[in-house]
């Protein structure tokens, strides 16, 4: 068994983060995900929201990392070459009893030192939002919110990491954890590991990698929320993200969009039992339409071209990051749901300082690798610069995607940063994301992965086994 310094369980935004922190660092690190890629957990059905910490109480870990974590995906998006876009937050008021409570967000929010917040009136919002309801009284704006790839988000934190000399073990399932003072023995379904600090980053089954160190004192619920994506030829159907007035378990139903320039609307909030449970329903369609539409009216239903739900993992009231005294070198990251994916930076550093608590030696390497080279998407350039680009490279004048625009060059460069799979070829390029969703370009995407990862058509699957787009042929006997 191969002993590691530190072993970090779970390969979303959350372990890549914490994974890419610690690589400054001279120790040995693994992180341990057990489906075929990583942000295929929570991660991959984020919103891609950086929020600026608007709706959180002033004395919760939320809100804190949540505006420690939006200071630092400036610095880290730069760094990762990760396209950032700042486009500012409205929390709509409608009616006097929410200009209340409006008020009392603001408040609390400036007790966050949320920077740039104002509340703007009905003529500013009738000037810079001019499909938002008429029925908008008034808003709180925050400029600092943002938004981001939540998957390329992972992978830059991902691959920045391996430079720096991470290990990564995909489809490695932790099936048990055994605690041998001073070490862990971490078993799963491919290899054990030995680790000195173990960093509990599951996501959904937190609670069950929790227990299988000794430590029973919390449970994750998931708690669904169904999004629903807009055509691209809508983008400029808002200006902001466009918030109603939270609930106690949910920011609402928000008209947002995504880095790359579709409209999204959604989420519910349900509690549910099954963490496997990503299915989208008539009722969830229309709650989310009926609260979209309560902020802007000209949502039409048939403008959806995607129909999807993701988990949250909720643990309460608020995250839970803590060292377990009663398993020395056991950390627990648990209940990371929003604003998590703004959190992330924050939660690596608070990590950092966790450990060094509880006696980890933490050595800074004379070369640390912080920046990455930035990948180039069509869908994302000026044609001038899109030219230059196929002059240099035929294979970026290739289309493989029509409906976002994907060349062959890209998708051969996602597999060699790391696709498997046909989601991994979308969730780095866009290739399969448009109106068609991939009925034009799946047979090409499919030859390109078979080639490029040298496998049979067989065996290109979706998502991993279980998800084979080509079924083999059985033999005739």
């Amino acid at each position: 068994m191969t002993r590691y310094d530190v072993a970090i369980i779970g390969g979303g935004v959350v372990g890549t983060a914490i994974g890419r922190e610690l690589s400054r660092y001279k120790l040995r690190i693994a992180i341990l995900e057990k489906e075929v890629e990583l942000a295929f957990g929570v991660s991959k059905s984020n919103s891609g929201i950086i929020h600026p910490g608007t709706q959180h109480s002033p004395g919760s870990l939320k809100g804190r990392l949540c505006v420690e974590g939006n200071l630092l995906t400036r610095k880290l998006a730069r760094e990762l070459s990760i396209d950032f876009k700042e486009v500012g937050e409205l929390i709509v008021a409608f009616n006097e009893d929410e200009y209340k409570r409006l008020l009392k967000l603001e408040k609390d929010a400036r007790a966050l030192v949320v920077p740039g917040l104002r509340i703007v009136d009905r003529a500013w919002l009738k000037k810079n939002e001019p499909n938002l309801s008429n029925e908008a009284m008034a808003a709180l704006y925050a400029p600092t919110a943002g938004i981001i790839s939540p998957y390329r988000w992972v992978y830059d934190f991902a691959e920045n990491a391996v430079r720096n000399g991470v290990e990564i073990h995909a489809e490695t399932k932790v099936e048990n954890i055994l605690f041998k003072k001073p070490d862990f023995e971490i078993i799963s379904s491919r290899d054990n590991f030995l680790a000195r600090y173990v960093i509990n980053a599951a996501g959904l089954y937190a609670d069950e990698i929790s227990a299988m160190a000794g430590v029973n004192n919390f449970k994750i619920r998931p708690r669904k929320g169904e999004e629903f994506l807009l055509d691209k030829k809508k983008e400029d159907l808002t200006r902001h993200l466009l918030f109603p007035l939270p609930s106690k378990t949910s920011k609402g139903i928000l008209v947002t969009r995504t880095s790359d320039g579709n409209p999204m609307i959604g989420p519910t909030a349900e509690e549910i039992e099954d963490k496997e449970d990503l299915s989208t329903t008539e009722d969830g369609l229309k709650k989310v339409l009926e609260g979209a539409k309560r902020l802007v009216p000209s949502i039409n239903a048939n403008d959806i071209i995607a129909y999807f739900a993701g988990l949250r993992p909720t643990a309460g009231d608020d995250f839970i990051i803590r060292h377990e005294d009663k398993v020395p070198g056991f950390l627990n990251v648990a209940g990371i749901q929003s604003p998590g994916l703004t959190a992330a930076p924050a939660i690596a550093l608070m990590i950092v300082e966790i450990l060094k608590n509880n006696g980890l030696e933490m050595k800074k390497k004379l070369v640390f690798h912080k920046h990455r080279k930035k990948e180039f998407h069509l869908f994302a350039i000026v044609p001038e610069k899109a030219k230059g680009l196929i002059q240099k490279d035929a294979s970026y004048g290739d289309i493989v995607c029509r409906c976002e625009m994907v060349s062959a060059k890209e998708v051969r460069e996602a597999i060699a940063r790391g696709a498997k799979t046909m989601d991994g070829i979308k969730f780095r390029t866009r290739a399969q994301a448009g109106r068609c969703h991939g009925s034009f370009c799946t047979p090409r995407l499919m030859k390109l992965l078979s080639e490029e990862a040298r496998m049979p058509l067989a065996g290109v699957t979706k998502r991993g086994p279980g998800s084979e787009i080509v079924k083999k042929e059985r033999a005739r006997g």
